[in-house]
């Protein structure tokens, strides 16, 4: 009598698809710390495009070995399955094959990255207030959905923001992302250093151990900050874990905020006395605040600068939350965002379509497409986020057609 189990498999593995059998590869976008990052299309099937994400194999000295699904890798894909919006990129399917994991995205043409150098180094002009407003605003609307879902981001940046071709926002990669609705375990456990540097908040460098949604919107303010001044707000350069693990005092990035938010009064945030690097904060030199002159000629709106000064409240309990962040005058005053955030902008000015190659190293391309490019020819936008921002986000969007101009207000 056959063994049940055997013949279970063999119509299991009779049944599987394989991706590249459901998928044409296109091209290579980008690799980040957990894998690579392919553009794909459906088979037989025009102009529906994806973002095909497979995870890397665990290593082993100069082995690979297979040592089980990572923790980001359990995270992204738990959360991704129980989650929609349209400001939240889409998780289609997850395919597992040859012990590898593929993550399938909607895809998406560009990032907030992308826009930024695109308005820094080609146009060489600052973004319009129509297209800022657009963007923040679409970035807010898809965190509130997330902390409504009691989600923590917690690595939001400009590099995991995404917009589609039809100019909608979309919040990427929940590799970092915690359920703070009665967790498992506390948030510290197994992540003692969370948020890109640049982007994060005072609470978390000052080492505490117990933090909220706060932190994520301390990111939005340092994201609004970086596109109105086309640089990040808060460029310090980041202390490195010890031999043991431990968590060294980020001195060059709280040096960086001090600078322009000033040195914080206890009065302000009572909370602060009790952090565990209060005493090294104390030591510092005491700095006044200068965001009003930091907004003059980047965020001249005065209710702009109210909002980025609510976003950057030291103390996270009086910080904005993103429900008050949307409801914030500046969005009520013109120019009003709106739904595609590309509406007002011309074709001149719009940012160019992700760049991909075809990558020579050992990958998911079919054979015939696999060739090898000059040193140095690979997606520009890989390279800023590898060099810029440390990892890859997770690509996604809703189609690779054109710029439609949709017409709507969002607030």
């Amino acid at each position: 009598m056959d063994d049940p189990m055997r013949v279970y498999r063999a119509k299991r593995d009779t049944a599987h698809i394989n991706v590249t059998t459901k998928y044409d590869i296109v091209g290579f976008i980008s690799s980040g710390t957990y894998g690579r990052v392919y553009k794909a299309n459906t088979k037989n099937v025009k102009d529906e495009l994806w973002a095909i994400k497979k995870f890397k194999p665990d290593k082993e000295g100069d082995v690979v070995t297979y040592t089980g699904i990572s923790q980001s890798a359990i995270r992204e894909i738990a959360l991704n399955r129980e989650i929609f919006h349209v400001n939240v990129v889409a998780l289609r399917e997850v395919i597992l094959e040859d012990k590898s994991i593929y993550m399938v995205f909607e895809y998406a043409e560009h990032d907030f990255l992308q826009v930024i150098h695109h308005y820094s180094q080609t146009l060489r002009t600052s973004i319009p207030a129509a297209l800022l407003k657009s963007l923040t605003y679409q970035l807010l609307n898809g965190l509130l959905y997330l902390h409504n879902c009691h989600i923590l981001h917690r690595d939001l940046k400009p590099a995991n923001i995404l917009i589609t071709s039809k100019g909608v926002v979309k919040i990427g990669d929940l590799g970092l992302a915690r359920i703070t609705y009665q967790p498992l375990q506390p948030l510290f456990a197994g992540d003692k250093v969370v948020v890109t540097i640049w982007y994060r908040a005072p609470e978390l460098l000052m080492g505490a151990k117990h933090y909220h949604k706060a932190v994520d919107c301390w990111a939005v303010g340092c994201v609004l900050a970086e596109l109105a001044s086309l640089r990040p707000i808060f460029k310090g350069d980041e202390a490195k874990l010890d031999s043991k693990k431990n968590v060294p005092f980020q001195k060059d990035q709280l040096l960086k905020i001090l600078e322009v938010l000033g040195t914080p009064e206890e009065r302000d945030w009572p909370g602060i006395r009790s952090m565990p690097e209060y005493a090294n904060v104390k030591r510092l030199d005491t700095y006044p605040n200068r965001l009003y002159e930091w907004c003059r000629n980047r965020l001249p709106s005065n209710s702009g600068y109210e909002l980025l000064n609510q976003l950057f409240a030291y103390d996270p309990d009086k910080r904005l939350n993103a429900r008050e962040a949307l409801l914030h005058k500046w969005f009520h005053e013109e120019p009003l965002p709106t739904m595609n955030v590309f509406d007002t902008t011309s074709d001149a000015q719009l940012p160019p379509r992700r760049r991909i190659s075809h990558d020579d190293a050992p990958s998911m391309m079919p054979a015939q497409a696999t060739q090898a490019l000059p040193a140095g020819q690979f997606s520009q936008q890989a390279h800023l986020q590898s060099q810029t921002h440390g990892s890859a986000g997770s690509f996604a969007s809703l189609s690779g057609g054109g710029h439609p101009r949709k017409k709507g207000r969002l607030a």
